[in-house]
């Protein structure tokens, strides 16, 4: 039986609705992430719309091959841990050395996929303490809607009452009925900036990458390390939880291919998709578990689709206004803080580690030319090391070694 045969009896309705539910949530959150970060650190339209058509077209193309590589739905998605990242990070780098630390992010995990060091890195860095960062990370952002409240009470409770009692009633389309509200509220203050036009096919825009140590230490390696902790680990692990046994080499080295050649593009990385990943990995996308990979191919193509647009999603997106724009960011990061919180303190072995991890990466601290989040990465897992028994250290060293 020919390829197209097989593609076509395997699909399903079932299918494309799953791919579209999960693109449709991940869109939302994410996307207005990045927009809120371009806003901040001062990026162009062009800029803006390039960084969506990288990261949408290295998301969709990788996601389509791994797809049918392993004939499983292999979920691909934008770094959302690393849009949030770049929510601090970004406004104090210039665009060129953002440029080089997305490159230096993708070598990264490109390599540690290539060659097998994954799960090595992993006992080296507990899940907690990469949990711990990430929330210390995203606390001042989810922390910003309640400081839009003071001069726009309205719309913030309006926009997070809805979104609240979305994730009770129905909570997958959550965030997209605040968004929905938020604009409605302000629908008077729509505009587009100064410059902004609407086309409706993106044209990448290449930058050529400088380097720059302070953007290595500051971006690429918490990059890379979210990346990896945050996404290609649960990620897996949703994978693994529905019998889908693909190598984790496999798809973190191809992601991290697909994110060498964006990151000259705009692209701050592709990853695997975690938590839209079970709408598609589920019986929701099929009965057959041997045919769900066709929810993977659906969102490879809308991804493509999305990214050709990313013209037309920019000048929509500059054209909300900011209180806007920081609700629906911080309602979008609002789970993503609670679930990190949650896997922190629930390993007690590493809670402290953590609980230190997540304080010094909240407070934003900057010293000596290193941000917060690379401190956080530093005082954690020293004191993991420093309140490890000896005994667990090596347990530890010999089971990453046998993997």
């Amino acid at each position: 039986m020919s390829f197209w045969r097989t593609l076509r009896r395997d699909a399903a309705p079932s299918a494309l609705l799953a791919a579209a539910l999960a693109l449709m949530v991940g869109f939302s959150g994410p996307f207005l992430i990045i927009v809120h970060a371009a806003q901040s650190a001062g990026l162009s339209q062009a800029q803006l719309a390039s960084w969506v058509w990288a990261v949408s077209i290295g998301s969709g193309v990788a996601g389509l091959w791994l797809s049918l590589r392993w004939k499983a739905p292999v979920i691909t998605a934008w770094s959302t841990p690393g849009a949030a990242l770049l929510l601090a990070a970004l406004p104090g780098v210039p665009y060129p050395e953002a440029v080089g630390a997305f490159l230096a992010a993708a070598a990264i995990v490109t390599l540690v996929g290539a060659s097998g060091l994954f799960d090595r890195l992993m006992a080296l860095f507990p899940p907690a303490l990469a949990a711990a960062l990430l929330a210390g990370i995203l606390f001042h952002f989810v922390g910003e809607v309640v400081s839009e409240a003071a001069g726009h009470l309205g719309l913030v409770l309006a926009m997070a009452g809805l979104f609240f009692i979305g994730r009770r009633w129905f909570p997958r389309g959550a965030l997209l009925a605040a968004i929905a509200a938020g604009a409605a509220l302000s629908a008077g203050e729509l505009h587009a900036p100064a410059g902004a036009s609407l086309h409706a096919i993106a044209v990448p825009l290449f930058t050529w990458p400088a380097w720059s140590w302070s953007a290595f230490v500051n971006l690429a390696l918490p990059l890379a390390l979210l990346a990896l902790t945050s996404q290609f680990l649960p990620g897996m692990a949703v994978l693994r939880a529905f019998g889908y046994n693909v190598p984790a080499r496999s798809p973190v080295s191809a992601l991290g291919v697909a994110s060498l050649l964006t990151a000259p593009l705009g692209g701050h990385g592709v990853t695997l998709a975690a938590i839209i990943a079970a709408i598609c990995t589920g019986p929701e996308a099929h009965p057959d578990r041997s045919r769900r990979y066709v929810a993977g191919v659906f969102c490879g193509l809308i991804y493509i689709a999305m990214g050709m647009m990313g013209g037309a999603l920019a000048a929509l997106a500059l054209a909300l206004p900011k209180p806007l724009l920081v609700t629906a960011a911080g309602l979008a990061l609002f789970g993503t803080l609670a679930s990190s919180l949650s896997a922190a303190v629930a390993d007690a072995e590493h809670r402290e580690a953590a609980l230190l991890t997540f304080v010094v990466a909240a407070s934003g601290v900057s010293f000596a030319g290193l941000g917060a989040p690379l401190w956080a990465m530093l005082a954690g897992g020293l004191l993991c090391r420093l309140l490890a028994p000896p005994k667990s250290l090596s347990d530890k060293a010999e089971t990453a070694a046998a993997r």
